[in-house]
């Protein structure tokens, strides 16, 4: 067999309207070169949208890209992602699922334990020629890896097992402070589609994805670009697939005074060919004279429109007044999503309280979403009783 791995498209994302075309575009590209392949199916390894009710312009395009692999006879495996996977059940995942053009793969036995947990979990498998596809999606600020650490597969002896997994392995997180599953506790396999980190580090045959698209500065700054793997079982490769859409020129500039930095920016983009290419403008150092609000930046983009740039981004979180003496705490870019965790764990260190407890639990609640159709009243109801059941108030 062959066929694709993509994860992480996170379509919707960007609120720049020609990178979000671009986001688009990626994904698309992903989708043809695997049709050009002749890939058997296509997984998608959790965060096809960036939110479970993604805009209805992202869902048409997506609908109509689907579209075009349905009418190629390519089926299409999917799991949500930390992003779109809802706690209801209920995601556009479905929808385009019960429009015949894709099948989410997580199919559970859940024995409960005590206080109705789950003491044991049984994936069995989406069977497709000759492989057995397990699925277990990615839930909100890491809560599928204790999850994880309990789970068992209905073996297919004789078939290619696939276990498509949107979580953080230990290999891969690097130094970031956040909760993983090693990947010898996870049921036995023989390719690990993954997602969620979006990062580039295969290890044996646990493969992240990586992003179809960049997802932030950081991102377009490390990647460049979007990537997805072609796996052929016949020749055991692994094949990495670069998804080139558009140049990305980078400026890092060095800033001491703020009064004169808005003709030094404009001087240093002159010097390059930036037309119909992205530009992303890192600003850093230490002010002696001004503030970051006399940098003109409306001046700057006014230049870069005449100099018809595709899109342009700019980061100043290096550039620093010299009277500021604020604490910063460094998070890495890989895993964006666990920021508020970083900042929880770190302050908690640095001031011990009690509370300090409530804090993730209170964010995972205030992520509660509101239902399609259902009354603000209701949701108002569903919010606070979940509120009061976190600060156990009774």
């Amino acid at each position: 067999m062959k066929f694709a791995h993509l994860a992480d498209c996170h379509l919707g994302a960007w609120r720049h309207p020609n990178l979000q075309k671009l986001n688009l575009e990626s994904f698309k590209k992903a989708v043809d070169i695997s049709i050009k392949e002749g890939v058997d199916f296509i997984l998608i390894a959790g965060d096809l949208f960036d939110s479970a009710y993604p805009p209805i312009e992202i869902l048409k395009e997506t609908f109509s890209i689907f579209k075009k692999i349905n009418q190629s006879n390519i089926p299409v495996f999917l799991i949500a992602g930390s992003h779109d996977y809802s706690a209801s059940g209920k995601t556009f995942l479905d929808v385009l699922e019960q429009a015949g053009f894709c099948k989410n793969v997580y199919n559970p036995e859940i024995k409960k334990g005590a206080e109705e947990k789950a003491e044991k979990i049984t994936l069995n498998p989406i069977l497709y020629k000759s492989a057995a596809i397990y699925g277990y999606p990615g839930k909100k600020s890491g809560l599928e890896i204790e999850e994880l650490r309990n789970i068992t597969i209905n073996d297919t002896p004789g078939l290619f097992k696939i276990f498509m997994l949107h979580t953080t392995l230990t290999f891969a997180k690097g130094t970031l402070p956040i909760d993983s599953i090693d990947e010898d506790k996870l049921p036995k396999a023989d390719y690990y589609a993954i997602g969620h980190l979006h990062v580039d580090n295969p290890h044996k045959n646990f493969i992240y994805a990586g992003p179809t698209f960049p997802n932030n500065f950081e991102e377009l700054e490390e990647l460049k670009q979007g990537q997805f793997y072609i796996i052929d079982t016949y020749t055991k490769h692994f094949r990495k697939i670069p998804l080139e859409i558009k140049d990305i020129v980078p400026f890092n500039i060095k800033i001491k005074d703020a009064l004169t930095a808005t003709e030094k920016i404009i001087s240093e983009f002159d010097k390059s060919d930036v037309k119909d290419k992205i530009v992303l403008l890192r600003l850093y150092g230490e002010l002696d004279r001004g503030k970051h609000s006399n940098i003109d930046f409306q001046k700057i983009e006014k230049f870069l429109e005449e100099k018809e740039v595709y899109a342009f981004l700019r980061n100043t979180s290096r550039l620093k007044n010299k009277e500021a003496h604020q604490s910063e705490i460094k998070i890495e870019s890989s895993d964006m999503e666990n920021v508020e965790r970083v900042i929880i764990e770190e302050q908690s260190k640095k001031d011990p309280s009690k509370f300090n407890e409530f804090l993730v639990p209170l964010i995972n609640a205030f992520n509660l979403e509101k239902q399609e159709d259902e009354k603000s009243t209701i949701f108002q109801e569903r919010l606070t009783s979940d509120v009061r059941r976190v600060l156990r108030l009774h």
